[in-house]
This record gives structure tokens, C-alpha cells and sequence, in this order.
């Protein structure tokens, strides 16, 4: 579970759905912190006077407040000015020092509205935490963790993935299960001495075994491709979790195949961790040189 949670929020919906979201991966005590983002093209905020600019202060403020009251959760608001959405999401994250960012997402894809521009891809791919993805939706719809999945396949980063999702299901009762994808490597076979159907069967057991002995896992494996039978394990889960091996884990979602198309084809909230996941200290939050231009409510 996770102590500090920065949940990013705008005029749609998704910033509801992440809500949503962030309240099944709350941590006792933990801290709850909405924020929305004011962006500007690098000379001053979008809009002809300082009229404007208040009136986007104001407006800010006011849609916090509108959606905490909404979603009935204890939660700090803050409004920040940055040159994009994704970045400024990111420079909250590490003032915060919060260990997850929850995002909706929007009819263009389940990245949604908060990666939109080359700026935000790059500014939220360095972030060293935890990124929750919530589906169109989600908050509309009565949901209970069940059971969440983790994409498995023995790498350090999927072993990240079981730990943290052992957690979460310790703390919701959940059950948990893990998939593992397998494929064909023609030079572990020679074509002459086995039939394809005897191969494939063998290294789908031999996935199921792996898992087995993790200890309370509930085994799946499948042959084929691995974004698309992960998609296809999704749609009986609560919650898919899945490792990075990038140092964050958007730049993983964006340029890793696996993990794009799941963006796109998760038919569940999908949780990313990247390898270096881990809890960034407030007084590590501010870039140097400079402040971000922060509002504060509490």
C-alpha cells in the first residue's frame, strides 16, 4: 500500500476515476493530495490578461474543492503552474515526495489527457514512483478488489510486483493470482524432434510451476503474445500490476511494447512500478534552482 498518493485531476472525468482508484491502495494514515494543473506555453499562462490568470487560480481551487466534496475523502488540494500537465504532475509528486501518481484516463487511450505532448511524456518517465491508471468510468461503477494479478515472468521487476501486490491483498482480502506469458524460442528446440503442440505445452507448465512455488499465488500461463494474454487475464481482475524495467515507468508504457499496447488494451485499473520505486523524501521535491509556483489548501 502506499503512505502519499498525488492524484491528478481536471475538468473530466478521470480525475474522479483515479480517485477511485487511489482509495483501494490508501495506506493507514496515509496522505491524500489532488491536484490540478495550471499549463502555460512558456510566457506566462494561456489566456490574454491578469484577469485570466486569477480567474484560472480561482477556478482551480474551486474544482478541488467541488471533487474532494464529491468523492468524500480526506485530501490536501493543491494547484500548480507548470509548461504541461504531465510535468507539473511530476514536480508535485516530488515536492510531495509521494510514493504513487494516480491518473485518469479519457476516450483517447488510458493514458488519457495527463500524457498528451512530448513535455509531459518526458517529465513524468523520470518519476521514480509508482503510476496507477485508472479506466473510463471506473468511478461510476460499484467496485471491490477481489482479485488483483501481477504480469510475472521471474525478471527482478516482476518479483517487485508480487511484493507489492502481496500487500495490497493483504489489505483489501483480495485474492491473489499471477499470469505469465510464454513464447517459442527456436533455439531452445531443434524443429526435427518435437512436435509444436508438445512444445507449447511444456513451457506453459513449466510456467505454471513457477508460479506454483511462489506460495499463495493462484497459477495462469499461456502462449502468445504477452500484452495481448495479459489483456485477456485482465478482464477477470480487480487490479493489474506490473513491473518496469526503465527507470520510470511511462517511458516503458510509451516505448515498451508489452506495456503500450496494455495501456490501450487492460481491461482492468493497471498499476506500473518501475525499478527504482521508492519513497522520495519532501525535501528532495524541489528542482534546483527554483521553487514550483504552488497554491496550497488544506
Amino acid at each position: 500500500m502506499f503512505k502519499r498518493i498525488v492524484v491528478g485531476v481536471d475538468e473530466q472525468e478521470g480525475g474522479r476515476d483515479a480517485i477511485a482508484l487511489a482509495k483501494h491502495l490508501l495506506a493507514r494514515d496515509s496522505e491524500l493530495t489532488l491536484a490540478h494543473v495550471l499549463a502555460h506555453d512558456g510566457h506566462g499562462y494561456r489566456g490574454p490578461s491578469a484577469a485570466y490568470e486569477a480567474s484560472g487560480w480561482a477556478r482551480a481551487a474551486e474544482l478541488l474543492e467541488e471533487v474532494r466534496d464529491e468523492a468524500g475523502v480526506e485530501a490536501h488540494l493543491r494547484w500548480h503552474v507548470s509548461g504541461s500537465v504531465g510535468r507539473g504532475l511530476h514536480e508535485l509528486r516530488e515536492l510531495i515526495g509521494a510514493d504513487l501518481l494516480a491518473v485518469g484516463s479519457s476516450r483517447r487511450g488510458l493514458l488519457g489527457r495527463v500524457l498528451l505532448g512530448d513535455d509531459a511524456q518526458a517529465a513524468l518517465d523520470a518519476a521514480p514512483c509508482a503510476i496507477a491508471i485508472a479506466p473510463t468510468c471506473y468511478s461510476g461503477e460499484p467496485v471491490a478488489m477481489r482479485e488483483i494479478g501481477v504480469g510475472y515472468n521471474g525478471s527482478s521487476e516482476s518479483e517487485h510486483a508480487l511484493e507489492l501486490a502481496r500487500r495490497i491483498a493483504a489489505g483489501t482480502g483480495a485474492r491473489l493470482s499471477a499470469f505469465e506469458a510464454v513464447s517459442l524460442s527456436t533455439s531452445r528446440f531443434e524443429a526435427r524432434l518435437f512436435r509444436l503442440s508438445d512444445a507449447v505445452d511444456t513451457l506453459v507448465n513449466e510456467a505454471l510451476e513457477r508460479i506454483r512455488a511462489l506460495g499463495g499465488v493462484e497459477a495462469h500461463a499461456a502462449y502468445g503474445d504477452a500484452a495481448e494474454e495479459l489483456a485477456l487475464y485482465s478482464a477477470s481482475l480487480d487490479l493489474l500490476v506490473v513491473g518496469s524495467r526503465g527507470y520510470g515507468p511511462i517511458g516503458r508504457l510509451i516505448h515498451g511494447s508489452t506495456s503500450r499496447k496494455l495501456t490501450h488494451m487492460a481491461r482492468c485499473p493497471l498499476l506500473v512500478l518501475p525499478r527504482s520505486a521508492r519513497v522520495i523524501a519532501a525535501s528532495e521535491g524541489k528542482e534546483a534552482g527554483r521553487e514550483p509556483v504552488v497554491g496550497v489548501k488544506g
